[in-house]
């Protein structure tokens, strides 16, 4: 997306209460969302690598983890929209286009172009909703004007801090910022379990046991303390009456006002 800022200075808009609905038909459609959901797991894992090494700076691992994000962002606009999704995305954004494609491709390059902005940006917390139905999964992106839930924890980067301290006070801090980035990397580790039970391998599991599951996080930061935490979310049975043949937007369901609510993001949301 480089050089795009020019052209693109994002439109919170396509993102308000809205969510991507994509239908799981057959087994390969099944197939290929759990090897998404279990590269996602894996790249939990990868980060808890990184921030229990104290060779490794903080921000590596953050940006590690963003890059994870957004490539994966980008690869589902190639699929929908194709290689000029962007200039599909602008076009649906300026009104030249109103159809269904145009607006997917506006939604998810929105969340590509806010999650490119937090390598810079503090104070902009991401906290993406997924959520596994019988028939299809839903992909809620959010971002709040906070760094932090009543659900994180926090981990801090002396690398990102601004403090004047004494040698004493440097090495004690140095040490307590490492301690936190172990106690972060156990959580991040722990989190990745829970992305698999949630989202079991079909080629495993009956249909019973798979056809619901869900997922939300949080990450963000201020200055030199970070954020995170993920949690299983129960999706709402009754939250869709009918199948679809093709990805749409959707209206966000209860569960994104119950995670709002638990999080308290229901008055910071910015999208």
């Amino acid at each position: 997306m480089k050089g795009t800022q020019d052209r693109f200075n994002g439109d919170a808009r396509v993102l308000h209460q809205r969510a991507v609905r994509t239908p799981l038909p057959n087994e390969e459609a099944e197939r290929l969302f759990h090897e998404n959901m279990m590269n996602v797991a894996a790249a939990r894992e990868r980060k808890a690598d990184l921030l229990a090494d104290p060779d490794v700076p903080l921000l590596e691992a953050y940006e590690r983890e963003l890059e994870r994000v957004a490539g994966s962002f980008e690869r589902r606009l190639r699929r929908i929209a194709g290689d000029d999704y962007r200039a599909v995305a602008t076009a649906y954004n300026r009104g030249e286009r109103d159809d269904r494609i145009g607006a997917i491709a506006a939604y998810y390059f929105e969340g590509l172009w806010r999650i490119q902005q937090r390598t810079t940006v503090t104070d902009m917390l991401f906290s993406p909703l997924i959520l596994r139905y019988p028939d299809s999964f839903t992909v809620n992106v959010r971002f709040t004007s906070g760094y932090t839930t009543p659900k994180s924890i926090r981990y801090e980067s002396p690398e990102h801090s601004s403090e004047e301290l004494t040698d004493d006070h440097a090495e004690t801090y140095y040490e307590e910022s490492l301690y936190s980035q172990r106690q972060a990397a156990e959580y991040v580790r722990e989190t990745a379990e829970v992305i698999r039970e949630e989202f079991p391998d079909p080629a495993e599991t009956s249909f019973e046991e798979r056809k619901y599951g869900g997922i939300v996080s949080a990450g963000g930061r201020r200055g030199s303390v970070f954020s995170a935490m993920l949690d299983s979310v129960e999706p709402d049975p009754d939250r869709f009456s009918e199948s679809i043949a093709e990805p749409r937007l959707v209206e966000a369901g209860p569960e994104a006002k119950q995670t709002e609510r638990e999080l308290g993001l229901d008055e910071e949301l910015v999208y």
